[in-house]
């Protein structure tokens, strides 16, 4: 998705991990424990989920960063990537499964975080565009 605003503005309000209930309706709760960096980990409650541990494993500044959070026999990731785009900014949210397990728990929950992350994204340009 792309959102007319600069990358820098978008990934500030990435970095702001406690108000992304703000404008992703799917996030009850989000925190880290410590600075936007990697190895950093945090909490995030996911609408109708429980809460669940993450960890800051990727991290380049206005570019991209990466959130974990381990499942049994799986790492969950979620992959936000930021690029130029006319006079915006190309927004990508990517879920990667790893694991053993990863096979059985992206047919449990791809469908439903893909159309989570849609509204996610939808969610954010909002709050950035007005």
């Amino acid at each position: 998705m792309t959102i007319q605003a600069p990358a820098e503005q978008i990934y500030a309000t990435y970095t702001a991990v406690s108000d992304w209930p703000k404008w992703d309706e799917e996030t009850v709760s989000s925190s880290i424990d410590g600075p936007f960096k990697v190895g950093t980990t945090g909490k995030i409650k996911p609408k109708g989920e429980p809460e669940t541990a993450i960890e800051l494993v990727e991290v380049t500044d206005n570019k991209s960063f990466t959130v974990q959070c381990k499942l049994p026999l799986c790492k969950m990731k979620f992959v936000h990537e930021l690029a130029p785009e006319g006079d915006g900014t190309e927004v990508k949210n990517i879920v990667i499964f790893e694991g053993l397990l990863s096979p059985v728990f992206g047919m449990l929950f791809g469908k439903k975080i893909q159309k989570g992350m849609e509204g996610s994204l939808q969610g954010l340009k909002q709050h950035l565009q007005g």
